[in-house]
Order: C-alpha cells, then structure tokens, then sequence
C-alpha cells in the first residue's frame, strides 16, 4: 500500500504546468485532450473565421505587452517577433507561422484542439512541430486565463522558437521527456517552468525575460526583474529539485549565461539520468 500511495503521488506531480487550475474539470478548456489522429501541420491549417472581438482582443493584448517589453524582454524574443511578423493588426495564421519558423530553425507548427495529453505534446515537439491552439481568450480573460489560447502560444512560445540554439534546446526536451519516468518527470516540469515558461538570461545590456509565462503576463512582465524577486544562477541540479507555485507571482527565478548554456546544461543532466543518448 506504501508503494502505491509513493507511485500516486509521483503521478500527481507528473502533470504539466499547463495542467494546474484553479477551475478544475468542470471548464472543459482544462481538459488535456488526447489526439486520435495526426493534427493538420503547416500549410493544412486552415485560417479561422475570426470575428472583429477576437481580433480586437489580440490587438488590444498585442499593444499592452509590447508596451512593456523594451529594457525588460530578451533582444532573442523581439527579433523572433518581427521574423514571425507579429502586429497589432492582424491575428497571425499558424500556416504563415509554420513557414517562418521553417525558414529560421525548421521547425512546424500544428493546430490543435487545445491543451493536449503530456504524450501528445512531447512528441510533436520530439520532431520539432509545435502545437498551437488558434482560438483567444474572451475579453473578460485578458489578464488570466486558466488555458492556453493563441496570444499564449503565438505571442509567448513562438518567437523563441526562432533561436537557433533554443529551437535545439526544445527537441531536445521532448525527446527527453518521452522517455522520463517516476521522479523524472516532476523534475522536468520544474525544468520546463524555470526556462520555458519563467527564464531569464543575462545579455551585455542586463538582465532580460525569455520565458513565455512571463512574456504573456502584465503582472508577470512588470514584476520579474523586480527587487520582489530573488534570481540564482542557472543550474540544472537545483532547478529540477526547485517547487515553485503557480498561483501566485513568482519569487525565485534563475537566469541563463546564453541559450549555448541551456543546451549544454540540459544536454548534460538528461544523459546523466540516462534520458537521452550519450
């Protein structure tokens, strides 16, 4: 009975950062789905029919983010921005999307139907295909919403995906992560929310926010290379042992040397745990 209550709680601290809500399974957006089938990638994608509301809210969360952006976000983000040709005007087509990304680091973008099974979205991301949803949040979500929606995935993930050395980092993790078992897992979710999600790199010009929970976030953005918050120098051992919260604004953060140091790092510990090939 003791194993089986150890092994439950393992699986409990398994899930993605993207699964943890206050909603719970009642708000159908929550629930991971697992696909049935290969999502359209790329140029199969079809452009949605949105309305003037939707495209409202992109621009309107769009304008609010970069305003915020200049002296606090990586010089890596905003030139993905304008690679990926991101604007206020328009909500971008993941097909258009797709093929940039493509042209910069080879990767793909897929549509799906929205938070996707752990399984599911390592292995799109084993082969370099990201997973997008391509609806937004409605107007009273601007400032949270409990699921990822487009601005998350477009605005927040994409233009990093556009680095050569954090696209190789990102494979990397999928591979990674297909593979994890017990322990490993929890430990490469802390690793995915102290770097995707919530990292930070040190560039000539100072300190600067990569990950996209921040990038996506008005009160993440504005608080993150704040005095409120305590930053440590990145490393992978204490990372993957390092719990963090994810209901309120975040108080410790670590922060890169350079993307080469992200791939380095994790390249090492994943072959020490015998997660990927040496």
């Amino acid at each position: 009975m003791d194993d089986q209550k150890k092994e439950a709680q393992l699986l409990a601290e398994e899930r993605s950062a993207y699964d943890r809500t206050e909603d719970g399974p009642d708000d159908p957006r929550v629930v991971p789905h697992t696909l049935t089938g290969s999502p359209p990638v790329g140029d199969e994608v079809q452009y949605p029919a949105y309305s003037d509301d939707d495209v409202e809210t992109w621009s309107i969360l769009f304008t609010r983010q970069m305003s915020f952006l200049p002296g606090r976000a990586g010089e890596d983000f905003l030139r993905g921005v304008e690679i990926l040709g991101l604007d206020a005007g328009r909500i971008p087509g993941l097909a258009d999307l797709s093929r940039r990304l493509s042209e910069a680091t080879s990767w793909s973008v897929a549509r799906v139907p929205g938070l996707l099974h752990e399984r599911d979205f390592f292995s799109l991301l084993s082969r370099r295909i990201f997973p997008s949803t391509d609806y937004i949040r409605g107007r009273d979500e601007l400032d949270y919403t409990p699921a990822p929606d487009l601005f998350h995935d477009i605005f927040g993930h994409m233009p990093m995906l556009t680095q050569p050395q954090f696209a190789d980092f990102y494979q990397m993790f999928g591979k990674a992560a297909l593979g994890a078992r017990g322990a490993d897992r929890p430990r490469l979710e802390r690793f995915h929310w102290f770097t995707v999600e919530f990292g930070l790199v040190q560039q000539e010009d100072g300190r600067r926010i990569f990950g996209a929970g921040i990038l996506s976030s008005k009160e993440e953005v504005t608080h993150a290379l704040s005095d409120e918050v305590t930053v440590h120098p990145f490393d992978p051992v204490r990372i993957v042992e390092q719990e963090y919260d994810v209901w309120h604004l975040q108080e410790m953060l670590f922060v890169l040397d350079s993307f080469e140091q992200l791939v380095g790092g994790f390249s090492g510990w994943t072959r020490r745990r015998g997660l990927l090939d040496s």
